[in-house]
């Protein structure tokens, strides 16, 4: 797999800030495995192989399942696999990823805040 442009050649400073805010995520407490589905799943909606490469491969060294990783893309259909927190961060996940669509529906915000705190 190629990288188009590499960010750290490109811009050293973007690239710090991405990490800070990496850093920022894994050290909140998140489950690393559901830190790992959410960076899959959001990997799946942009179509990025070097992304859904690196994660599904991060993913199974913290101990994720690999059925678990080959219905991620279906989760909705799949529900005995994932539990309800799983679930709101995979829609929350999906309304971030594309914002542009439709926002952040009520119902998945909704869904997301009873399962995270702020």
């Amino acid at each position: 797999m190629t990288e188009r442009l590499d960010i750290h050649d490109i811009d050293p400073t973007a690239h710090q800030a991405v990490l800070a805010m990496e850093r920022y995520v894994r050290e909140s407490g998140l489950d690393p495995q559901l830190y790992e589905l959410v960076k899959i799943r959001a990997s799946q909606l942009n179509g990025c192989a070097y992304c859904l490469d690196m994660h599904t491969r991060d993913a199974r060294k913290a101990g994720e399942e690999q059925r678990r990783l080959d219905v991620l893309s279906a989760w909705r259909e799949a529900q005995e696999l994932f539990t309800d927190r799983e679930r709101a961060a995979f829609a929350f996940t999906e309304a971030v990823t594309r914002i542009g669509d439709d926002g952040v529906p009520d119902e998945v915000w909704n869904a997301v805040a009873e399962e995270f705190d702020q």
